[in-house]
């Protein structure tokens, strides 16, 4: 299970929230890595002769998680963010080098060379769309990654109640300048509101940061998210975390210690 939450806006590797990338993600040698939880015969008929390249039709998360590349940029008190997804050849020398800062690296466990993130990244663009890997800009500038995943087609499902079109997010901050100061909460709540947005389908979103990443956990409550249980997944106890499409954020106070993850 890959850690979704390098910190206060930690991650967990492509087996998300399963495995969670929250931390959003594992190496994924373990055998609960997300992408081999098989889709039901539906999902396999809808994508059964589509092609695998970019595009409107292809096999990417435009399909399961309603066109990640279209749900467009929202404003924050930060300035405008947009969720961009991961180009490989453009973008897997940022994020693999973001993997590499022992704060992230604690939860997310992708320390190592550039393919070791590469690899990760590319058994999600390769995938079957349950999981988009995605980099979060910040007035055009990429300050973090993300991981929007389909928590009903997840590992996760195996260990806690899902319901049907639940969105799970795993992510972690990219710089330490850019941690501490409650970034954390306000690009979570950007995001969940983007997720609740654009999928009408969906009326939760879930993130399952490692209880010790006690920034992480805080950032998501300050995002309206509420502790709905602690969960043993492999890999690490969690703190499922919860925002509910009727819930409201909390409203800005002193800035959390936002994780690095």
């Amino acid at each position: 299970m890959a850690s979704t939450d390098a910190s206060a806006d930690g991650g967990t590797a492509p087996a998300p929230l399963g495995t969670d990338p929250e931390p959003g993600t594992d190496t994924d040698e373990d055998e609960d890595d997300t992408l081999d939880l098989p889709l039901p015969e539906e999902f396999v008929t809808l994508f059964r002769g589509r092609p695998a390249g970019p595009g409107p039709d292809a096999r990417s998360g435009d399909d399961l998680l309603d066109h990640v590349a279209g749900w467009g940029p929202t404003a924050t008190s930060e300035g405008l963010f947009q969720l961009v997804p991961v180009r490989l050849e453009q973008d897997a020398a940022l994020i693999s080098r973001w993997m590499n800062d022992p704060a992230v690296a604690a939860y997310w466990e992708l320390t190592g060379p550039r393919s070791v993130t590469e690899e990760h990244l590319r058994a999600q663009l390769e995938g079957d769309g349950r999981s988009v890997p995605c980099l979060g800009l910040l007035e055009g500038a990429p300050v973090s990654y993300w991981e929007i995943y389909r928590a009903d087609l997840d590992p996760l499902a195996r260990y806690c109640p899902v319901r049907p079109h639940d969105t799970g997010v795993h992510l972690l901050i990219g710089e330490d300048a850019d941690r501490g100061r409650g970034l954390g909460t306000t690009l979570i709540r950007a995001v969940a509101g983007l997720v609740l947005a654009r999928r009408p389908g969906c009326t939760r979103v879930l993130a399952e940061p490692d209880l010790r990443n006690t920034p992480s956990v805080a950032a998501f409550r300050s995002a309206g998210f509420q502790l709905a249980a602690e969960v043993d997944l492999p890999g690490k106890r969690a703190a499922l975390m919860v925002r509910d499409r009727g819930a409201r954020a909390v409203p800005p106070g002193p800035p959390d210690p936002s994780p690095p993850a």
